[in-house]
């Protein structure tokens, strides 16, 4: 005895259609982009216009121990399926994280359409600038700026350490190698990250995004100024709680009520 469902698929495939049962919401969907189809709840409600006739191949393929559905050769399709495959499960999500972020790296750059040298070139860049910057100004204020341009140098720094180079060297060679380019004009030069050699990343083809560069300069500024922000804080209450002399320690105090001291902290 067949089921309603079982018996509705039976009837399709006698008439030629195939019929996929118990089908998730987000697959419908993609089913309905890829195909041109309109998805409608109530048999009556259908019309000629929400047919879908912009699928090519219907089969379903057997990968490993599951069948899976493909509807290919579509003819513009708007949405597609990418099937991973891992020896194992930590693999599988490995790979899917590397999809993901390229998948983002692609985005960015259709949103954003511009690139910069990759390898540290642009770090480098910023940090010579903000160094120059330093030079021009007198008296504390020098200081972030110098400080922000050492912390620019993490970057290569880190790169000339993950590909076994000496960080020392070719931190120096990559600064000199800056310093030689005339003021105003781009330098590309950078730490290639298999030989940990200075290399012109423009004609070595390295590039990242330019969107993703400046997000990741306004992260560290924003998390550095928090910091500071947070360390102001935790020194103003060690000097109310060191405040006292250099007497020895107290005794107990009893708030009678006048006493008491609004600014004070409660014991947790």
């Amino acid at each position: 005895m067949l089921l309603p469902g079982c018996y509705a698929v039976f009837c399709f495939a006698q008439a030629g259609i195939s019929a996929i049962r118990r089908l998730r919401k987000t697959d419908n969907n993609r089913i309905a982009r890829a195909t041109g189809a309109t998805i409608c709840n109530r048999i009556e409600e259908i019309r000629e216009t929400d047919i879908g006739t912009k699928a090519g191949l219907f089969e379903v393929v057997k990968i490993g121990d599951e069948f899976f559905t493909f509807i290919v050769d579509c003819k513009e399709p708007k949405a597609c399926t990418i099937v991973l495959r891992g020896a194992s499960k930590d693999v599988l999500n490995e790979v899917e994280r590397n999809l993901h972020d390229a998948m983002g790296v692609a985005r960015n750059i259709c949103l954003e359409p511009r690139l910069v040298p990759g390898g540290g070139a642009v770090e480098m860049a910023v940090s010579r600038a903000l160094t120059e910057r330093a030079h021009t100004i007198e008296g504390v204020e020098a200081g972030p700026y110098k400080t922000a341009g050492q912390a620019m140098e993490v970057i290569p720094r880190t790169l000339a350490q993950n590909c076994g180079a000496n960080v020392i060297r070719t931190l120096t060679k990559l600064r000199a190698k800056h310093a030689e380019t005339p003021a105003g004009t781009p330098c590309t030069y950078g730490i290639n990250g298999e030989t940990g050699e200075i290399t012109d990343m423009k004609a070595a083809g390295v590039w990242e995004p330019l969107v993703v560069k400046t997000q990741t300069m306004k992260t560290a500024i924003e998390a550095a100024n928090m910091l500071l922000r947070i360390d102001d804080i935790v020194s103003g209450i060690s000097k109310g709680r060191g405040g006292g002399g250099g007497g020895g320690p107290s005794g107990p105090q009893v708030d009678d009520g006048d006493n008491v001291d609004p600014e004070q902290m409660l014991p947790e």
